[in-house]
């Protein structure tokens, strides 16, 4: 049988609502049920839909959930984004640096820290808060208990050291699921950091968009990646923001790239799928704007669906997914 991985970006709120199309347009295309994969990593916006499908929530009731249509007999959701969603804007920060100690081991080691995780260090502290996203998993989990096949891969960030930490997997710290996914959620100077076990932990997408390397020695066949913040191939904005998050988003682009060829060489064949220019002119320049969720989720249900069908001529064009292996 065929060994099959799933890998899931961050995103923010917007990147939830096109992954979730992603997830419908993929089972439909290839034809397997995304809850059946054999390894699942999820960071950040995709850490929680990874733990959705762990707990054996169906794509298609993920899909109703965002709509606001659930179907009787749909697992009873205790999330509302229009409630509970931390809005388009952060609350004030602390008038506190948000790491000093991990500015610190930038300063002695500087080439073993990125910029980008430097940086979220010395964003000011955050102030909001996971109530939602807690309460969201505690309804689809109701015990401490991991969620075992698959055993989602939660991946953060430990704030004091900038090191990449993978929840769920072997050696990983003890925490329970709904801690791990706040801390995978938890974006420097928005979110508060997550404390597990005497160590705070922020946002997973400060290292890495998808941490597609993890599955490097995972034995798998194949591995479909979604990630909402990369894209191969581009719309041209003429707002200052919207060019700035793209030029963003093609470094993000990038280091996925590199990773993605580290897992090929493995022998793994891997097909990366992300937001092309149709998408990307409806995802904007702010992910955390919940206003626009319905349109993206429609839009990539449609968009994903064209691109991972080989017979569609336009599919070179339209970006969207990018077969390394091919």
């Amino acid at each position: 049988m065929t060994r099959r991985g799933l890998v899931i970006g961050a995103g923010g709120v917007l990147g939830f609502a096109w992954a979730t199309g992603a997830l419908a347009a993929l089972e439909r295309a290839e034809g397997f049920d995304c809850r059946s994969v054999d390894a699942l990593v999820g960071t950040s916006a995709g850490s929680i839909l990874a733990s959705l499908l762990a707990c054996g929530m169906p794509v298609e009731s993920i899909v109703r959930h965002q709509r606001g249509l659930p179907a009787p007999g749909d697992p009873v959701v205790d999330y509302d984004e229009d409630v509970d969603g931390a809005g388009p804007k952060p609350p004030l920060p602390a008038f506190a640096l948000g790491s000093p100690g991990l500015l610190w081991q930038a300063a002695r080691r500087p080439s073993s820290v990125p910029p980008i995780v430097a940086l979220s260090g010395l964003v000011p502290r955050g102030r909001a808060t996971h109530t939602g996203v807690r309460r969201l998993i505690g309804s689809v989990l109701p015990c401490d208990e991991w969620p075992d096949r698959p055993r989602p891969w939660i991946v953060a960030m430990d704030y004091q050291s900038g090191q990449r930490v993978v929840f769920g997997r072997d050696g990983a710290p003890d925490a329970a699921l709904v801690d791990a996914v706040s801390a995978s959620c938890a974006v420097p100077g928005w979110f508060a950091p997550i404390d597990i076990g005497g160590r705070r932990y922020v946002d997973g997408g400060t290292c890495s968009t998808a941490s597609v390397d993890l599955l490097i020695g995972a034995e798998l066949d194949e591995v479909y990646v979604l990630t909402p913040m990369a894209s191969f191939a581009y719309d041209a904005p003429s707002a200052f923001a919207g060019r700035l998050e793209r030029r963003f988003r093609r470094v993000i682009t990038r280091q996925l790239l590199r990773e993605a060829e580290q897992l090929r060489a493995c022998g793994t064949r891997v097909t990366l799928l992300g937001p092309g220019p149709e998408d990307l002119a409806v995802l904007g320049s702010n992910l955390m704007d919940a206003r626009r969720r319905s349109v993206v989720l429609e839009t990539s249900l449609r968009t994903s669906w064209a691109a991972l069908r080989p017979e569609v001529a336009s599919r070179s064009l339209r970006a969207v997914p990018f077969d390394i292996a091919g």
